[in-house]
Parts: C-alpha cells; structure tokens; sequence
C-alpha cells in the first residue's frame, strides 16, 4: 500500500503529539488548546480546517477530485481521574487520558498527513473530525446540531477506532452490537430536615435514596431475562453535611446500560419508578426530581462497512493480528452519527465503521500470566487511574490501520 509507506516519517511527530496531549489533558466542554493543537497539525497538513463547531470541535477537509467523502472522528476530551500511571509523561493535575482518546486523536493526526501526502494513489474526500465531549455523551450531537453535514458535507462512511487492553499491533471487530447503549439519570430526593436526635419529626433522604440503592438493583435481577445484557450503577450518592442533622434532600446519579434499546428503555423507566415508589413509602413531602442527562444509543457498526474494513485489516496486518469482538457494556456517542442521530443531522443511510484497536505493550503482556481473558482481567481498563496504552507499538498500528481503512473506500476512486 504505497501510502502507507511514509509512516515511519510520520510516527515519531505523532507519538511527539500523543505524548503532548497526554501530559497536558483537558475536560469535556473545555478542549480549547488540544482543539488548537489538533488544527495546527491539520493546517501543516494541507487541510482546509474549521474550528468552534459544537463548542471546541474541529474539522478539516481535504479535496482530492470527485470519489466518496470519508470521515474520520476521534475525541479530544479526557476524563476526571487522577493519573496513577507512573510515566515520565503523565498528567500531574485532576484530569487524564484515561481512555486513550490521546491516542485516537494523534492515530488520526498521523493518518490524515499520509493521506495527504499520497493524494497520487486516491480520490474523493478525507474530513477528520476532533470531537468534543465526548465522555459525556454530548459532543457528537452538539456538532452534528451546529450543522456537520450541512457545512462539510454528507459523508459516506464514517470510522472510528477504541484503544483496548487487548495486545498492540492488533485490531478487534465486532457483528452486532458492540457497545452498549445508555441513560444517564440524576435524582433528587427531597425529605424534611431535622436533628439527629429527634428523626420522627424529620423525613430522613439518606434512608430513602439508600433503600432507592438497594431496591434499584433487582430491576436487574428481576425484571431483566438472565439472557439480557443490563446494567443499573449508582455512581454517586451525595447528602448532609454533619453528623447530628438531618438533611434536607440527596442526589443520586444512576446510569443504566443495555445492548438493545428495548431493554435500556425499559430499565429506564424501571429506575424512575423505584425512585418514585421510595420517596412514597418513606412519605417524602414532595416527588423526587428525576432528569435524563444524558443519553447513547447502542453501537452497532454498518455490516457491510464493517466487513470491508476488517478485509482491509486482514491485508494489513494479516489474520493473526484481526479478531473478534464481543459486546462491551461501555458505551459512546459515536452512533449519533449514522441512523441513529437522524432527527439531529436529517441524513440516513450514513455507514458507520467501528473498531477496537490493542494498546498493551508486549512485556507487559507477557508479564502476566494465565489465559488470554485472565491477562484481560489483569490489567487495567479503560477509565483506571493506571490505565496506559504503550504508545510506542499501539501508535503505529493505530494511524496504518485508520490509513487502510480510509483508503478501502477512497482508493477505489483512484483511476
């Protein structure tokens, strides 16, 4: 593939890139140097790039004569952890790459410079997309809202990769759903305050949203068929501030996860009723406030995509290093740009090509013992304090597997 043939001038500016934007991270909502970042490099590269497009995102768009207009989306946000890596890169503030959007972002980065640089051996048009927010499921819809398609044209397909704790230089694809899809609620429960001392004159919120905690759990256990896939997490539950009162009001934030829609809408509901029914039984003075803050369809990639892409893999990197994936229960909001977003872009029938992409090193890999699921077990996931793509192996396998698949359908075009 004679693209491909300048990566090695690539790598070294993109793991430069990667080692960066990990060291200096930034929060959904609040992307602005990486943004900058992301559109310098494009901007070397010869792209026409728009920044500001649904809060921080960033768009540059190559045109290379008439074939399809591929997109290429990789997020610039990175999450409220406090980094435990131990690498001389690491972040030292509140906020990390503990997902390896890092890692997406400079694979992109590294591919649009080799596209660019082997226009001779393609045709049609490549637009990479930094997305904001994307940790709160928000980004996508937000860009898609301030007018994506409309301003930088209807794509025909659009990829995306995940970094995963599977071995680098290896890529996963998925038949079928392979994210699951989420609600995300916030509760408020109102009781009466009073003295710790004297609880029959006070409606106490603390055992009201206790019991919601307990209680929630058999909308699982329950109410979903044992062959279902569903979550219900409470993630945080916040009440009082002294020992000796009671308060007045908890907040809970809950999140369910399911692969079909079916069932995330039904659990959904299922947890506002029990949240409802509790602050009943303990005689609240008033309904508890529930809001949907956000929301992710079920991530369930274009089969025909999706097989064109893993054949191009499989020439790639050969078979050995192409295997399968089977539904997470993670979620994203990357489906809003195919189908299941048309109510916001008014466009269907946009394929969609998602893949998981190996970040564990080999020593560390080979470090560990036991089977394959017992090492995946071992190590530390997406959204851990130590989580730690090994940039130097999974990198290179990140921008040429995001080359070839661009290429499957712009190459096509080249005469």
């Amino acid at each position: 593939m004679p693209v491909l043939d300048g990566l090695r001038d690539v790598l070294r500016p993109a793991v430069t890139l990667c080692l960066e934007l990990h060291r200096h991270p930034e929060l959904s909502g609040a992307e602005r140097r990486t943004a900058a970042r992301l559109g310098a490099w494009l901007r070397d590269a010869g792209y026409e790039v728009t920044g500001g497009i649904g809060g921080h995102g960033v768009v540059g768009v190559l045109c290379n004569g008439d074939g399809p207009r591929v997109m290429i989306r990789a997020e610039l946000d990175a999450l409220p952890v406090r980094e435990r890596t131990g690498l001389p890169y690491a972040s030292r503030g509140p906020a990390a790459h503990a997902c390896g959007h890092d890692l997406h972002l400079a694979a992109a980065a590294g591919a649009a410079t080799l596209l660019s640089r082997g226009r001779d051996h393609w045709r049609g048009t490549a637009v990479i997309v930094g997305q904001p927010a994307e940790e709160t499921l928000t980004g996508a819809r937000a860009m898609l809202a301030d007018g994506l398609y409309e301003r930088f044209g209807r794509p025909d397909v659009v990829l995306a990769q995940h970094t995963v704790p599977l071995p680098a230089g290896m890529v996963a694809h998925g038949y079928g759903p392979m994210l699951a899809g989420s609600v995300g609620l916030e509760a408020v429960i109102h009781g009466r305050g009073g003295h710790a001392g004297t609880p029959h004159l006070a409606v106490d919120p603390v055992v009201t949203g206790a019991a919601a905690v307990l209680r929630l759990q058999s909308t699982v256990s329950r109410e979903a068929a044992p062959t279902e896939s569903v979550v219900v997490h409470v993630g945080s539950f916040h009440a009082g501030t002294s020992g000796n009162v009671i308060s007045d009001r908890a907040e809970l934030a809950v999140t369910v996860r399911a692969l079909s829609q079916r069932s995330l809408d039904r659990t959904a509901l299922a947890v506002e009723r029990v949240i409802r029914a509790e602050c009943a039984a303990s005689g609240c003075p008033r309904d508890p406030d529930i809001a949907v803050v956000s929301r992710s369809p079920v991530t369930h990639p274009d089969p025909a995509a999706t097989a064109r892409v893993r054949e191009a893999h499989v020439r790639l990197l050969g078979a050995e290093r192409v295997t399968a994936w089977h539904p997470s229960m993670a979620t994203e909001d990357f489906p809003f740009y195919g189908d299941a977003g048309t109510a916001t872009h008014g466009m269907p029938g946009i394929a969609l090509s998602y893949w998981m992409l190996g970040a564990v090193g080999p020593a560390a890999w080979a470090r560990l013992p036991g089977t394959a699921e017992e090492k995946l077990a071992a190590l530390p996931p997406n959204h851990s304090p130590e989580f730690a793509p090994d940039v130097r192996t999974a990198l290179p396998t990140g921008i040429s597997a995001m080359t070839a698949a661009a290429l499957s359908w712009l190459a096509s075009a080249a005469p």
